[in-house]
């Protein structure tokens, strides 16, 4: 049967503009799946597929404005398996457009080991997250990695073991510095296997934890590098032998891997961000090749540890992601303790040699070359698209190894979704998290989208540095009209009684609307400071909804507060003078 697809009732919404169009003239799909996207000032609206079948001729462009009733395209009833879940009727727009879906169907193995509703490929924080929302859902899960433990890079080899590893080097420093003011400790001694042994305990605790989730919510667990061989089939290699599982839906979390320059050799004493998490040893002098987030907190362990430190990075600043008032702090403080510290450089070649590893470099201010006990090498990450077999499955991967997805994660295959490093920047464990609940929804049958507005980015450095929302640079580089305050932590006793004044809380605001839009804390648990910046602009907080909020005194909480107060005027804990008018 022929047909028409209409706008269905979207409410008192009328003259909604047509954002994408994700269908061609003769394209399978499948019920519910995604036509059009609509956006207004409120929300954004996709149109789903009426029934399965192909699609006619477009009756619509992109641009055009449409209200309830609108004829947006002609189709032909069957020829497409239905979809397996239904897609969200409204979601905010953040994710980036997948390619057009495409229905796949199923395709029976010879021979399937195990059989379920949906297969997660990768049990890191994203990876599990989906299993365990999608198994409290009530759909069948297997979940599948390469590592004998659950948790991924993140629990095994990323953030739980760095974390603690930052907690020891934040009490050496702490002991050190309070020898100015009447505590003086005798220098550590450092025992690398108990510290090891430590750090193993924590990650031990919480995997351990993930296995018992997992048990408790009927997840079954394979272990084992696991590629796709069809739409709806992938074969497990396990030291065990091989397995083979059948899925209705599956949701891609297989991760990123450390990348690395072609030229640089290999050498026990080369290291990634993994190895350096290793503390085999403790490095007389250490080259950190990358000035980003990972480099510079495995700089903050080793140099605690009593390691000389040299940091190369090509751009302009330390954290280039950040805005440069906000790591400046972190950056005055390093630069007294780093042996150098080389901005808009590059390594040019790289040589391991018997007494050590000879680095070369050029850059804006110089070429030189030097040895080093040890190199670390933190320059990104690297998607794991190209290594699944994402062919067999008719999922695209672009160049890079990334996987486009829609606002349900969804890839350009209707069944299958895709989360985490997987899917783009930012590569951040909580941002894994949250696309994880979301694709198990979408897969388990019910409608959501992601739509959070801000992603939070923390350095666990020395002192820490917090941003979320738009950053000063962005906001100058897009032409927004803003407004900022900052509030110096000098004037916080908070920070003063912990003997640390360098921080501060910059606050960014939209000078039509009054409401936050972004922030930066860099100071002593400015990580955990930044969430209530990113509740407030989730909730659309203006400057006097957060000043006129009552925070606890003394704390460094009150510092957001007082440069919500610094913009309004309001402030009396520090004396700033009127604007002109």
């Amino acid at each position: 049967m022929a047909g028409e697809i209409r706008l269905p009732d979207i409410g008192d919404f009328k003259d909604v503009p047509i954002i994408e169009i994700h269908v061609k003239p003769g394209q399978s799909v499948a019920k519910e799946d995604v036509l059009m996207t609509l956006e207004s000032d409120k929300a954004t609206l996709e149109v789903p597929a009426p029934e399965a079948g192909i699609i006619g001729e477009i009756k619509v462009k992109v641009g055009d404005k449409v209200s309830q009733g609108a004829l947006l395209a002609t189709w032909a009833s069957g020829g497409a398996a239905s979809a397996p879940a239904p897609v969200a009727q409204s979601t905010a727009a953040t994710a980036p457009a997948a390619p057009p879906v495409v229905a796949t169907p199923a395709a029976a193995p010879a021979r399937a080991d195990f059989e379920c509703d949906v297969l997660v490929l990768g049990a890191g924080p994203g990876g599990y997250s989906a299993a365990f929302r999608a198994a409290d859902l009530g759909v069948s899960v297997v979940l599948v990695d390469r590592r004998p433990t659950l948790g991924g890079v993140c629990l095994n080899v990323g953030c739980i073991p760095s974390k603690a590893l930052l907690h020891a080097a934040k009490v050496i420093d702490e002991a050190a510095e309070m020898s100015d003011r009447g505590l003086v400790f005798a220098p550590p001694k450092i025992d690398l296997e108990a510290l090891r042994d430590w750090k193993e305990r924590v990650v031990k605790r919480l995997t351990t934890g993930l296995t018992g989730l997992a048990r408790q919510r009927k997840v079954t667990v394979l272990s084992g590098e696991g590629a796709f061989t069809s739409p709806h089939t992938l074969a497990v290699k396990a030291p065990e032998g091989d397995r083979a599982v059948r899925f209705n839906c599956a949701i891609i979390a297989a991760g990123s891997e450390p990348a690395a320059p072609g030229f640089i050799p290999r050498d026990p004493r080369i290291w990634d961000s993994t190895a350096a998490l290793e503390l085999r040893s403790i490095p007389k002098r250490l080259l950190v090749l990358g000035g980003g987030v990972i480099g510079l907190e495995m700089a903050t362990v080793y140099s605690a540890l009593g390691s000389k430190i040299t940091v190369i990075e090509m751009m302009d600043q330390l954290m280039p992601g950040a805005d440069r008032d906000v790591v400046a702090p972190f950056a005055k403080r390093v630069e007294k303790r780093y042996e150098k510290i080389l901005l808009e450089t590059k390594v040019t070649w790289v040589e391991a040699l018997p007494e050590g590893v000879k680095v070369a470099w050029e850059g804006k201010f110089g070429s030189g070359e030097d040895v080093f006990d040890a190199m670390l090498v933190s320059v990104g990450r690297r998607p794991n698209g190209v290594a699944i077999g994402a062919e067999a499955a008719g999922v695209a991967v672009d160049g890079r190894g990334f996987v486009a997805v829609d606002r349900q994660m969804r890839t350009n295959v209707s069944h299958i979704f895709a989360i985490g490093d997987i899917v783009g920047q930012p590569m951040l464990a909580h941002k894994a998290s949250h696309e994880g609940r979301v694709a198990a929804e979408a897969a388990s049958g019910h409608k959501s989208s992601f739509d959070a507005k801000v992603i939070p980015a923390v350095a666990y450095t020395d002192p820490e540095v917090a941003w979320v929302g738009v950053t000063e640079t962005e906001a100058k580089a897009k032409g927004l009209a803003y407004g900022k305050a900052v509030f110096p932590w000098a004037a916080s006793g908070r920070s003063l009684s912990l003997g640390r004044d360098e921080g501060l809380t910059k606050t960014l605001w939209d000078e039509t609307s009054g409401r936050l839009i972004g922030c930066g804390i860099v100071g002593p648990n400015a990580g955990d400071l930044i969430s209530e910046a990113a509740l407030a602009i989730e909730m659309g907080c203006d400057a006097e909804d957060v000043g006129l909020t009552i925070h606890p005194h003394p704390t460094l909480s009150e510092t957001f507060a007082m440069s919500a107060e610094a913009f309004t005027g309001t402030l009396i804990d520090l004396y700033l003078p009127k604007k002109k008018s």
